[in-house]
């Protein structure tokens, strides 16, 4: 039995072989262009090698020198073989400088440190150059390993160089900062020194004591006079400013001769008064005598208190001769109490001026450690500043040290060598040519394989069946191809009565009374696409049911295509197509015998029809088919292909469930999986949703063998056609007399 994939192929292959030929001709004609344009080998050119590894300085004394040297074994290709050091090797031989970068080859190895598992082992640079010159190969190769020792060379030096000037540039702003935090570490000592060193000796302790207890002396002080300064005040019925002004007034002698004169005034007033009136000459001249001495009084008061007589305020002249009334007793007493007053305030002075000089000492005292940590940050600055600048010191004569220490990091452990080389041997055309044609070969072969994958078909029957297994979808049979030679029809109907297709058609039949509880009694055959035999089917299925003893009938429903029932040996009804659903609506009318098939009868199409859905979904086709499922054992439904539009979906509740037909190349694969998942889909959320059935598929056009042997001969036939026609009993009257057209037959 042949593999499917090798039916596949071979299907594919019929199907494709041109584009397969064009490839292999194409590979065969490029090969034979290859085989003439393929010159003779040449002798190919000598390599020479040479080895460079990383070597150390013998004598090496400062840390600077053993650094640079451990840098550059670390140095990149790029560093070692810059463009500067190829340019005088293109010169010096002469060599394009495209041919030396394509021929020269330089290869590092980098060094291994040493472990536990073995000894490290040195970086390594293989230096290699071709060309048809043995020596030649050999000058290059010395030329670039002494160019690469050199290069390293200068690259040390220059490192060495870029420190020592590093650390000179940075080695200045060092010192002055350096001279910068010393100067100010000995101007903070000049002026917070002694604050410091007082603390530090103990002076500034013992002067805040000393200021404390002056304080306290100086308040025993001021209580002992704010005592004598009360009992004063209260002899004397005066406060110190009273007595000041009392006192003052009392030891002016203008003031006390003004005071006369008005006691003399007032006198004579006294004695005037009792027999004249104040109009009288005499006391009005006493009056003005009077009002005069008094403004004289205050002006002198006001010269005695306010020194030039300006500053001080105008007194009431009775006021001034009570405070200026003082006896010497009481005089002696003010002016003790102003004596008094004033040490007062001297004492305060003194107080506030201790006081002071207190905060400051405290003050003083307070802000010592913050200078004592300023100093010692400074000091710390000082300290930090002087390490860096001796350790740049110390970093500056190693890098000078080293420079009588630096050395190429490479050296050349073994000169370049060429060796002979060996003339390959030209490949002979014949052998090109049979490489082309065997990879013609194969490339057409690939080319026919990926066409048949890309063409989106199923190629073998055994694919479409492996497609319906894996969706569920139950397969009621395998059809083979039917192969009948007719002279006026392509339409293989299996109307001879012994035919051994029959037997494959029975199968499906049977099948489908094993499908579901109840066996399906109005069955929908239809299929995704065109020309996969899904009428052939429905008529050969309605030929073996009748053949069967079945009474069955074979509606066409496929309004978009012509009728097929000619092939029965049947006419159509020119009034069908005019009036489509009386026709459909006379039920004893549209239903036809079959002559050449017993217990067959059919419901042709009227033909194309420009609206189908207006037929499909009327109430006459519907009565149509609730009327023929009671009145016949078995209906077959013809419909349109699942592409392109919605009958079958229209004509599906009105039957048992629908039957896919599908048919090795042409049955396309996305859509028969798109179509069935559909169908095959029981995840609805909606119970109660209405979903078309599966009832399952047939395949169609299978290439399996048939035994087709006759067992009915010609006379047979004759008879059969010469036997009146059995019309149905469904109508009274009888119907129209029809053309019949005779039935298709093997020779």
């Amino acid at each position: 039995m042949t593999l499917p994939i090798v039916k596949r192929y071979l299907i594919a292959f019929e199907k494709y072989k041109w584009a397969g030929f064009a490839t292999f001709m194409v590979a065969l004609g490029a090969s034979g262009a290859v085989a003439m344009l393929m010159e003779a080998p040449v002798t190919p050119p000598y390599k020479a090698t040479g080895l460079m590894t990383s070597q150390n300085s013998p004598v090496i004394f400062s840390k600077t020198g053993e650094v640079i040297q451990q840098q550059g074994q670390q140095l990149s290709l790029e560093m070692l073989v810059p463009a500067s050091v190829l340019e005088p090797i293109v010169k010096q031989f002469n060599i394009v400088p495209t041919d030396l970068k394509k021929k020269l080859s330089i290869k590092l190895e980098p060094a291994v440190s040493a472990s536990k598992d073995g000894p490290g082992t040195p970086m390594k640079i293989t230096v290699s150059f071709q060309d048809p010159n043995r020596e030649r190969a050999v000058m290059v190769v010395n030329t670039v390993m002494q160019k690469m020792q050199e290069q390293s060379r200068v690259i040390n030096t220059q490192q060495l160089n870029s420190i020592i000037t590093l650390i000179q540039e940075r080695l200045k702003p060092v010192e002055g900062e350096l001279r910068q935090v010393e100067k100010e570490l000995e101007n903070y000592d000049k002026r917070e020194g002694a604050t410091i060193l007082s603390l530090e000796n103990g002076s500034l302790p013992a002067a805040i004591l000393g200021n404390e207890q002056q304080q306290k002396d100086l308040k025993l002080q001021l209580e002992a006079l704010n005592a004598q300064l009360a009992s004063l005040e209260s002899q004397l019925g005066l406060n110190a400013d009273q007595a000041f002004v009392s006192q003052a007034l009392a030891a002016d002698p203008i003031i006390a001769q003004l005071r006369v004169q008005l006691y003399e005034i007032e006198s004579q007033l006294a004695v005037l008064r009792k027999d004249y009136r104040d109009q009288h000459p005499f006391v009005a001249e006493l009056v003005k005598r009077q009002q005069a001495a008094e403004q004289q009084l205050q002006e002198r008061a006001s010269e005695v208190l306010g020194g030039d007589g300006i500053a001080a305020p105008l007194r009431q002249v009775d006021q001034i001769r009570v405070d200026s009334s003082l006896d010497p007793t009481r005089q002696q007493l003010a002016q003790n109490l102003i004596t008094l007053k004033s040490q007062k305030e001297s004492l305060e002075q003194q107080l506030e001026g201790s006081k002071k000089t207190g905060e400051d000492l405290k003050q003083n005292y307070a802000t010592i450690p913050n200078k004592q940590m300023e100093k010692q940050r400074l000091e710390q600055q000082v300290a930090y500043k002087k390490a860096l600048y001796d350790q740049m010191q110390a970093k500056l004569v190693d890098a000078q040290a080293a420079e009588a220490e630096t050395t190429s990091s490479l050296a050349i452990a073994k000169e370049a060598e060429a060796p002979d080389v060996e003339t390959p041997k030209a490949m002979s055309m014949a052998l090109i040519l049979a490489m082309g044609g065997l990879g013609g070969i194969l490339g057409g072969a690939v080319i026919i394989f990926v066409l048949g994958m890309l063409s989106g078909k199923f190629y073998t029957w055994e694919e479409i069946e492996g497609a319906f297994k894996e969706r569920e979808v139950p397969l009621l049979g395998v059809v083979p191809t039917v192969f009948l030679y007719s002279d006026d029809y392509e339409f293989p109907l299996l109307l001879k009565p012994h035919s051994a297709y029959l037997e494959f058609y029975e199968k499906v039949r049977t099948n489908l009374q094993r499908v579901g509880n109840k066996s399906p009694k109005v069955i929908l055959i239809t299929s995704v696409g065109n020309s996969e035999g899904k009428t052939l089917s429905a008529y050969n299925l309605a030929i073996a049911a009748a053949r069967s003893g079945k009474r069955t009938l074979l509606i066409e429903a496929d309004l978009r295509s012509p009728s097929q029932v000619e092939s029965l040996g049947l006419t159509l009804d020119p009034q069908s197509l005019i009036e489509p659903l009386q026709y459909y609506g006379d039920l004893y009318g549209c239903i036809r015998l079959v002559p050449d098939v017993s217990n067959l009868y059919v419901i042709p199409s009227p033909g194309p029809m420009r609206q189908p859905a207006t037929i499909l979904e009327s109430s006459e086709l519907r009565r149509l088919l609730e009327e023929v499922r009671y009145r016949f054992d078995f209906v077959v439904v013809d419909s349109p292909a699942l592409n392109g539009n919605n009958d079958v979906l229209t004509l599906e509740p009105y039957t048992d469930g629908m039957v896919m037909v599908a048919r090795p190349i042409y049955t396309a694969s996305g859509l028969l999986g798109e179509v069935t998942d559909k169908l095959m889909d029981t995840e609805d959320e909606d119970p109660k949703k209405y979903r078309p059935r599966l009832l399952g598929a047939i395949i169609n056009g299978a290439d399996i063998l048939v035994d087709d042997f006759e067992e009915d001969t010609l006379e047979h036939q004759e008879t059969i056609r010469s036997q009146a026609r059995i019309r149905p009993a469904l109508k009274p009257k009888t119907p129209p007399q029809q053309k019949r057209l005779p039935a298709k037959v093997r020779k």
